[in-house]
């Protein structure tokens, strides 16, 4: 029977899945790290309170990139390089989703109208994570290997998806809900349509190790395009909703340590 469990316990399993699944998830976590510290090194003046929260944004991200690596590390594997139709995050910014990394490497100054577009970006991509995340939860929050650190990094996704809604909500009322509402529209959009293309090629290459017949390959295809075609016609607009979150200010503090895993 396919289920996300199953399938998930199949790829955890096999050591050359396992190994690519968490390359692929260490790569996408360092490299949010990296866009973050950037964000907050190049905050414009007027938003320089939510320095610190950006930092620790990617101060989180950081961790669950060591956190990945350990897994990998415990097993004796070492990470593969991750294969360019994998990769969600350079995916995104060929689409012209978030700030361009260009523009992160230098030293200019963001504007607000940037920060709205960091927000934006963050706050669709971290639905897609906290989601997932949730999903793991409910299926391996208990397992001997991975419980912990399922559990650590759908606490941190929570938080993240959280200070979007939060700040994004405080710079509506500031007079930007209009810009913001456009900008998350179009985030989602391109998101969902990234997320399917990614999903397709991981299936495929998970296929290829685990040596999936033909037919199962292609019920695991026809299940990523239907849900595309739902969030295509509906499911977008999760992404786009803003509501104050049940946990304020979530990025207040520092980033939590994880000794155990880095």
């Amino acid at each position: 029977m396919l289920s996300p469990r199953s399938l998930f316990q199949e790829i955890l399993d096999h050591d050359e899945s396992f190994r690519l699944f968490c390359s692929i998830a260490a790569g996408g976590e360092a490299q949010g790290g990296w866009e973050n510290g950037r964000i907050a090194a190049l905050v414009p003046p007027r938003e320089r309170a939510l320095a610190p929260k950006i930092a620790r944004h990617g101060a989180d991200e950081d961790k669950h990139g060591r956190i990945f690596r350990a897994l990998l590390s415990r097993r004796g594997l070492e990470p593969v390089p991750v294969p360019p139709e994998t990769d969600y995050t350079m995916l995104l910014e060929r689409r012209g989703i978030g700030l361009a990394h260009e523009r992160l490497r230098s030293d200019e100054p963001l504007t607000v109208a940037d920060i709205v577009v960091y927000l934006a970006h963050s706050r669709v991509t971290e639905q897609r994570a906290a989601e997932q995340m949730r999903l793991l939860r409910r299926h391996f929050g208990d397992h001997p290997e991975l419980g912990r650190a399922v559990r650590m990094i759908a606490d941190d996704e929570d938080n993240h998806l959280a200070y979007c809604h939060e700040e994004l909500l405080r710079l509506a009322a500031a007079g930007h809900g209009r810009h913001i509402q456009r900008t998350l529209r179009a985030c989602a959009l391109a998101e969902i349509r990234v997320h399917r293309d990614v999903s397709l090629a991981v299936m495929a290459r998970m296929g290829g190790i685990l040596g999936w017949s033909r037919a199962r390959s292609a019920l695991l295809a026809a299940g990523i395009h239907a849900l595309h075609a739902y969030e295509r016609l509906a499911g977008w607009r999760r992404m786009v909703t803003l509501k104050a979150p049940a946990r304020r200010d979530p990025l207040g503090g520092p980033a939590t340590p994880s000794p155990e895993y880095a």
